[in-house]
């Protein structure tokens, strides 16, 4: 079962992010207070976990968090900024949309930029291992999902339904028959081996 806090005495957020390894789409990033000594024992990582239980936890963490809220930039902010970048200012972007004010944020990963004057620490596969991180996380996937669906109707070749924007040898084949499309990112490139990784 994964940790409720790192910091009992602390109002914590976790943070995460979704789609940095896509070819298209947004970069969405989540923010999540859960309350102290929250019990869930299905709640994990996103990744790890089928997409009816994604769903169906979404519901459950908006009804039981003190506070949480979803953030995204786009495929053109990502372009101008990075996506090292443009995933750290949408987890900003998130936690400033909170309507209760965390003392310490727990953010997936290992690269973060210090928002306002509110203290951090980085957690290494923190998505796995603390609950408000697998909560972020999940809200984070979920909304992304729901968003690359809903485009993925004006350009059903790509099949972003099933893909959601990653580099499926589909969406790669497509991708180089047809062009990229107004939500792809131009500075991501396609290449053999990443073909490979996605068979």
């Amino acid at each position: 079962m994964l940790q409720s806090s790192l910091t009992p005495d602390l109002t914590e957020a976790g943070c995460d992010e979704a789609g940095r390894g896509c070819l298209a789409g947004p970069v969405f990033a989540a923010a999540v207070i859960l309350p102290k000594d929250y019990k869930n024992v299905i709640l994990n990582d996103s990744k790890k976990l089928s997409e009816s239980i994604r769903f169906k936890l979404r519901d459950i963490i908006q009804k039981d968090a003190l506070a949480w809220a979803v953030a995204s930039l786009d495929n053109h902010y990502i372009d101008r900024k990075n996506i090292l970048n443009a995933s750290i200012a949408a987890m900003h972007e998130a936690v400033k949309k909170l309507s209760l004010q965390p003392q310490l944020l727990l953010i997936d990963g290992n690269r973060f930029k210090p928002y306002e004057d509110i203290p951090y620490q980085c957690l290494v596969k923190g998505d796995a291992r603390f609950m408000s991180i697998a909560a972020a996380s999940i809200l984070a996937k979920t909304y992304r999902d729901e968003y690359m669906v809903e485009i993925g109707t004006e350009y059903p070749e790509f099949e972003w339904h099933k893909n959601k924007g990653y580099p499926t040898a589909k969406h790669i084949e497509i991708l180089e028959k047809r062009g990229h499309t107004p939500y792809h990112r131009l500075t991501f490139k396609v290449n053999k081996q990443m073909k490979l990784n996605f068979d």
